[in-house]
Formats: structure tokens, C-alpha cells, sequence
């Protein structure tokens, strides 16, 4: 995929041409063999530059895994943009299916954003309280309005959102590690766990 990523292309103005080609060197070395393989060395070889050179748009290796966590984290906004559900539990439970299908479809965005141990990824609770991540943001927002409608109880919106991004998360990490017998009964255990955990949070459920 030889493009500009996402992550860059969020300003106006375009990651010099050396520096988009660092990237999608390191971004192809992290697709075959993750953060291991990414090396400076193997790099510079891939992207036919001298491993110095890579200093001069990337001051170390975590620079670099910040570049690719961010890339992984604009595919996966990508997809929640796309999310057509205006009921607020509706959406939230598509925001589940759509995280699933991201980690399964596109395993290596799924790592970049919230398996690498990047210097620059949200920490709770500060982060997602702030409002940094667009993510979670949106979910805080879908179930403020649904506990407006009713539809759930005093549990603080923030608490509810982490819970449910922990289970979803945990769960694909389950199957990555091969805890479930097929994906076909790794799909069922997930939808029923996701709509188990936002019925939890049910006026009337809670403890």
C-alpha cells in the first residue's frame, strides 16, 4: 500500500517525500514481522537510504512506533466515521462488531494501535477523560445520550466505555492467543459478551 498514511495526512501539509518513504519502509517491516522486525538498520536498507539519514525525520525507534501506533489508530477511526447508527446502544454495540472485524481484517493496524508499546499512546484516565481519544470520545457521547433516554442506569459514562472497550479487546486478545476452538464460535462467544456487557448497564442491573 504505497500511499501517504493517515496519520500524516491529517494536516495540510505533506510529510516530506524521505520521510513518507521512512515510514512505509518501517510500516512494511512491522507487517511482516512486527515490532521486532522493525529495525533502523533494515529500515535504511528498505527505504535505500543510510541509517543516519533516518535521524534527520525519525530521532529514535519509539519516534517510529508512535508514527505506526498513530497509523493504526486512523484505521481504526477510519471505521467508526462510517458508522451509520443513530440510536445510541445501536451504535455502541456496531462500534463493537466494527472493532472486531478491524482486528481480524487488519491484524497489523490492530497491533500497531493497542499492542505497541509506543511512548505516545492514551493512558487512563486523564487521556480518555480529556477527550483524546475520538474513540472513546464518541462512545462517552452515545451513552450520556442513552442514559438521557433511560436506556442506562448512574454508572459514569467514561466507566461504562472503558468496560466495554476492555471486554471487546480482551476478548480478540483471547483469540489471537488461540483460546477458541474456530472463529465461528470465537464470533458468537463476542456478540453475546458485547451485548451481555451493555444490557449490564441497564437501569435495574447494576449492583
Amino acid at each position: 500500500m504505497n500511499e501517504v498514511p493517515e496519520a500524516y495526512t491529517a494536516t495540510a501539509v505533506a510529510p516530506p517525500p524521505t520521510q513518507a518513504r521512512i515510514f512505509l519502509a518501517a510500516r512494511e517491516l512491522f507487517d511482516q514481522g512486527g515490532a521486532d522486525g522493525v529495525s533502523m538498520r533494515r529500515i535504511a536498507d528498505k527505504a535505500g537510504i543510510t541509517p543516519m539519514a533516518i535521524y534527520k525525520h525519525f530521532p529514535d525507534k519509539d519516534a517510529l512506533l508512535n508514527a505506526l501506533m498513530l497509523d493504526g489508530f486512523a484505521a481504526w477511526e477510519a471505521r467508526v466515521e462510517m458508522l451509520s447508527q443513530t440510536e445510541p446502544l445501536a451504535w455502541l454495540e456496531a462500534m463493537g462488531g466494527a472493532f472486531l472485524d478491524f482486528a481480524l481484517t487488519e491484524p497489523r493496524r490492530y497491533e500497531a494501535a493497542f499492542l505497541l508499546k509506543a511512548s505516545a499512546a492514551r493512558k487512563y484516565p486523564q487521556d480518555f477523560a480529556q477527550g483524546r481519544s475520538p474513540v472513546i470520545a464518541k462512545a462517552v457521547a452515545h451513552i450520556e445520550e442513552a442514559r438521557s433516554r433511560g436506556q442506562i442506569g448512574s454508572v459514569p459514562a467514561i466507566d461504562m466505555a472503558i468496560s466495554f472497550a476492555a471486554l471487546v479487546q480482551g476478548l480478540v486478545d483471547m483469540y489471537r492467543a488461540g483460546r477458541f476452538t474456530s472463529e465461528a464460535d470465537f464470533r458468537a462467544a463476542y456478540g453475546r459478551a458485547a451485548a451481555h456487557c451493555i444490557r449490564s448497564f441497564m437501569p435495574g442491573k447494576q449492583p
